[in-house]
């Protein structure tokens, strides 16, 4: 079996594979300072939970875009599995080429959404992840990563709003009822769901109009229902891309 890690600056998302087949998965918080032992009495909670003997897992592949945790990851896998795990990063083989200035500086997140999406969907793509950034990417019909862009997450940005602004509260990410908010908190909830709707509807305008063809538009990430469900240009919501990506890559992997 494979356990696949997704390590975000927020969350911490885990899936457990049996083959091709997604079995289950689970998400717990990103914390920095969270030693290699508590990382294996959580995982192996979960895993116990659903009834899988841990010694039945032989592999494990992790994309993290919080470079502490990974030697802490590793030691891990080495001292509670005994594998050493397969790091998305330069010099593993993806199947897609990046065109980025420096390819080295792309999140091991976005290298595994293209991969994933390109795989699944075919391209041209434009993909959009909802997590602590909400980043789009893009992919061409050849199955290259052209580049994308990046802007602050939905809940950063209502921490940095109340962080900010003296008198505006803490808020809880909400589906608002109107677009004319009739309190403070009603017009937080508006402007943070309609305002972000409304910029992924015209990010993904104008990077179509840069592709000069019309590209399927993939979401994923912790919120996508919420956001994604609402914007006229999103056409597939695809909520565990990500852990579909690193299973892919894993596959290419074998026996290097």
């Amino acid at each position: 079996m494979l356990l696949a890690i997704d390590v975000g600056n927020s969350n911490n998302v885990i899936g457990l594979f049996s083959g091709d087949k997604l079995l289950t998965h689970w998400r717990i918080r990103t914390e920095w300072t969270r030693t290699s032992d508590e990382y294996w009495v959580l995982i192996k909670e979960f895993i116990l939970l659903n009834d899988v003997e841990v010694e039945i897992i032989d592999d494990i592949i992790i994309a993290c875009v919080v470079p502490p945790l990974v030697p802490i990851l590793k030691e891990m896998s080495r001292k509670y599995f005994s594998c050493d795990p397969l790091i998305v990063g330069p010099g593993i083989k993806t199947g897609i080429s990046i065109l980025y200035k420096n390819p080295a500086e792309v999140g091991a997140d976005r290298i595994v959404n293209s991969v994933a999406a390109y795989e699944k969907y075919g391209g041209p793509l434009i993909i959009v992840d909802f997590g602590t950034a909400t980043t789009f990417d893009a992919v061409s019909k050849k199955g290259e990563y052209l580049g994308g862009a990046i802007f602050p997450g939905v809940q950063l940005s209502l921490e940095a709003l109340f962080k900010n602004a003296a008198k505006l509260p803490r808020v809880e990410i909400a589906e608002p009822e109107h677009a004319i908010g009739k309190s403070t908190i009603e017009s937080i909830h508006s402007g943070t769901v309609y305002g972000f709707i409304s910029m992924i509807d015209g990010m993904v305008l104008k990077i179509q109009e840069e592709l000069q063809e019309k590209a399927r538009v993939v979401a994923t990430g912790g919120i996508v229902d919420l956001i994604a469900s609402q914007a006229k240009s999103i056409d597939t919501i695809d909520p565990f891309l990500t852990l579909e990506g690193l299973r892919i890559i894993h596959q290419r992997n074998q026996g290097q």
